[in-house]
Parts: C-alpha cells; sequence; structure tokens
C-alpha cells in the first residue's frame, strides 16, 4: 500500500471517529487496531501493540502528570487558593478594572501553583465573577481576564501539558518546562494593559472602586500570610530544576510534598479534601495516560506504514525554508485548536511535526514552546475552546454562550500578537532556558 493510501485510510478513519463523539482515547484505540491488522502483520501485530502499550505506560518522564495535577488538585479543594486569591485583592490599590486586574494577577499566581487551566479558570470564575458582576462590571470584561489568564498555566510551571509534550516528543522537559516563563508574563502584562485602557476609555466598563483601601500592614498583611508561603512551592518545582538537583519527577514530587505541607500549614487539608483532590487526580491522569498509550501505538503505526517518512521526504523535497514549515505549523494547530482538544492537537500532530523538525533543523524547544503557546491560545478559539464552556459554566444562567465568545475576542488577539512575536524571534522562548537550565 502506498505511504498516501495508510495515510488517508488511518487519518480519515480517526477523524470519522473523533467526528462520531468517540472518546479521544478509544478512537485511537480502534485506529491502532485496524493499523495493527494491516500494516504489523494480523494477530503479531496486535500483540507487539499489546507490549508497545505496557512499554509506554512505564515510562518513568510521564511520572510528573499525575503529581503537577495532584499539586493543583490539593491547592484547589483545600482553599488555599481561594485565600491567596482574596490577599491579592487586598494588597492591589484603586486602579481603573481593579477586580479584573486581580483576576490576571491572582491567576498568573494560580498557574505557578497548579499547571491546571481548567481548574485555574473554574476557580478564578467561581471566585470573582459573581462579585464583579454585583459591582456592576460589564461581563465581557469580567469574564474575559479570567478566561485568558486560565489558559497561562499551559505555559508556566508546573505544566502537565508540558511534560506531556516533551515526553512524546523526545524533548528537554526541564528546559520546556522554563521556556514558557517569559511569554507567559508578556501576556498576563498585556493584559493588565489592555483592562486599564479600556477602563479608562470607557469608565462605564467598570465601576468606580469606593472601597476604602487598606493602608500600611493592615493591606499587606494579608498577602504576606496568605501569598509568600506559597512561594515555597514555586521554588520548590522551579527553583529544584533551574539548580539542577532534581529531575523533572523528582521537583513535581517536592510540589507536591509542598502544597500538602502548605495545605497543612493552614490547616484547611481535612481528610475529606484529601480524598476528593486524589479521586480528582486518579480521574485526570488515568484519562491522559490512556490517550498517550494509544497514540505512542499510533505513531509507531504510521512509521511502519511509510506515512510518516513518505510525508517528510514529501515536504523535505518542497523547497520551503524551515521558517515556512514552522508557520505551516503553527496555522494547522491553530486550525486544529477550533475544533479538538490540547491533548487530541498532539497526539494528531506530533508523529508528523516532530520528525519534519528533526529533518530540516528546526529548533525542538523553539517548537515546543511554539506548541504549548497555540495549545493555550485555542482555548479561547470559537467554537469549541474548552475554557469558553467552563466559564459558561460558572457564568451566571443570563449570559449567553455568544456574550463569552465576546469577551474572549480581545484577549485571543493579544494572545495572536505573543505567538507572532515568538515566531519572529525565536530567542523569546529560548533565552531563559538555555540560560537556567543546564
Amino acid at each position: 500500500m502506498a505511504w498516501t493510501d495508510a495515510l488517508l485510510l488511518l487519518l480519515g478513519l480517526l477523524c470519522a471517529l473523533l467526528m462520531i463523539g468517540l472518546p479521544v482515547a478509544f478512537a485511537f484505540f480502534a485506529v491502532n487496531i485496524v493499523g495493527a491488522l494491516v500494516f504489523l502483520g494480523g494477530d503479531a501485530g496486535l500483540a507487539q501493540m499489546i507490549r508497545n502499550s505496557a512499554t509506554a505506560l512505564t515510562n518513568y518522564s510521564l511520572a510528573p502528570i499525575p503529581l503537577f495535577i495532584l499539586m493543583g488538585e490539593i491547592l484547589l479543594h483545600s482553599g488555599v487558593a481561594f485565600r491567596a486569591i482574596n490577599a491579592i485583592e487586598k494588597l492591589i490599590a484603586r486602579v481603573p478594572g481593579r477586580m479584573p486586574i486581580v483576576s490576571v494577577v491572582g491567576g498568573t499566581v494560580f498557574a505557578a501553583l497548579s499547571g491546571s487551566s481548567m481548574a485555574n479558570t473554574a476557580m478564578l470564575g467561581s471566585a470573582l465573577l459573581p462579585e464583579m458582576l454585583r459591582r456592576g462590571y460589564d461581563p465581557r470584561i469580567a469574564m474575559g481576564p479570567i478566561m485568558a489568564t486560565g489558559g497561562i498555566a499551559m505555559l508556566i510551571p508546573p505544566s502537565a501539558l508540558a511534560v506531556l509534550l516533551g515526553s512524546l516528543a523526545g524533548m528537554s522537559i526541564s528546559k520546556l518546562l522554563i521556556a514558557g516563563v517569559l511569554p507567559a508574563l508578556l501576556m498576563a502584562a498585556l493584559f493588565i494593559g489592555y483592562i486599564v485602557a479600556v477602563c479608562v476609555l470607557d469608565p462605564s466598563k467598570a465601576p468606580r472602586d469606593d472601597a476604602p483601601a487598606a493602608r500600611g500592614w493592615a493591606r499587606f498583611r494579608p498577602f504576606a500570610v496568605d501569598v509568600l508561603p506559597l512561594s515555597v512551592i514555586f521554588i520548590a518545582v522551579v527553583g529544584s530544576l533551574v539548580a539542577g538537583i532534581a529531575t523533572p519527577t523528582e521537583s513535581a514530587a517536592l510540589g507536591c510534598v509542598a502544597s500538602a505541607l502548605a495545605a497543612v500549614g493552614y490547616r484547611a487539608l481535612d481528610r475529606r479534601n484529601l480524598v476528593l483532590s486524589l479521586t480528582e487526580t486518579a480521574k485526570i491522569s488515568v484519562m491522559i495516560l490512556f490517550i498517550i498509550v494509544a497514540s505512542i501505538t499510533f505513531a509507531q503505526i504510521l512509521a511502519f506504514s511509510g506515512a510518516t517518512d513518505g510525508l517528510v521526504s514529501l515536504v523535505s523535497a518542497s523547497g520551503l525554508t524551515p521558517f515556512q514549515i514552522v508557520l505551516a505549523m503553527v496555522l494547522v494547530l491553530l486550525f486544529l485548536g477550533c475544533f479538538v482538544d490540547q491533548v487530541s492537537m498532539l497526539m494528531i500532530t506530533v508523529p508528523f511535526f516532530i520528525p519534519l523538525a528533526k529533518a530540516v533543523d528546526i529548533d525542538l524547544l523553539w517548537l515546543g514552546v511554539l506548541y504549548l503557546l497555540t495549545m493555550e491560545i485555542s482555548f479561547l478559539t470559537p467554537p469549541f475552546g474548552l475554557l469558553l464552556f467552563v466559564m459558561k459554566g460558572v457564568a451566571p444562567p443570563q449570559v449567553t454562550l455568544g456574550t463569552v465568545y465576546r469577551a474572549a475576542m480581545p484577549f485571543l488577539l493579544l494572545e495572536l500578537l505573543v505567538l507572532g512575536l515568538l515566531v519572529l524571534f525565536p530567542g523569546f522562548g529560548t533565552w531563559l532556558p538555555g540560560l537556567l537550565v543546564r
């Protein structure tokens, strides 16, 4: 069978199964069974597929994924994250659009502690959105920053998807975790600048903040008590990586211990919260690991069928420059992000993009940061961006999905601006890990 026919068969069947609503993992498993029977030698191929699945599950580099997820679940269910948000609100003085700015700052802080975009958005939405709407903020300026900041968790360590991408693509996980920090901070700064500009130019978007501002120690005490101690968690994860004294798995374990100790220190971790955190971690981790197992076998079947080598040879012979190839990859990812979730984007594209990037000598770390940023953008892209639906779920019933879409648009454009800068200036993403991680 020609490689083009094999590619059409495998991708066509996968797309058909996904479109009829079959869960991603099961869709990949079904395609893998067909691929094993056709390309791997029938029953022997099925046996090999099972062995490959077992090998994939024992991959040590995947261990940080459930640990990073557990970090965020402990902080979320223990209420420690809500204490930090309240402290940040007291710290930020009277500025135009104060509450949306609190959501950006608080969301960025929580992103550095949890690594979960959906948990970030759900937490900020339930904690801040009702209060902002009660005070008279325009729903769009209230919801937009929460959704946009929720996605920053994709870029700032600890990011479970960064670990997943690094494991699948053979990238340095330590460098990939650090590489998203500068783009994430730039996005947060742009979000704050946009909020201030909108609220100054159109005061009707945000009410006048007449709440008396705390002064002196009364203003800084909540921050010192409820936020600064949490920096130990970030230091445990990122500091151990940067110092070279821990692997990503070890740093994730340190982060879990630090999160649990923080919750215990605030007397917020009881048996119920611990069981709930462990249960949610197990649900999310099993889902991700099932998809990983299926996708690794899918990549192997693509290689055996000749589809991967055929596509790489075709693109390499096309005369396109590496920059043009990267631009095409980004456009494909942006298109896919409108319709499929982030893990599915990785599973579908990594088997093609990584061999192609290696063949034309594209910096894998740069490509990895572009992957993360594009997946972060896809959280906000209509019609199926996941954070759009998370926000609709926590918003009052009178808020329509169309209002949620419109709230996300300005922040989506700012994220695309950062993506464009990263495409044009690769050093923007690769400089910091090159400086810190050896």
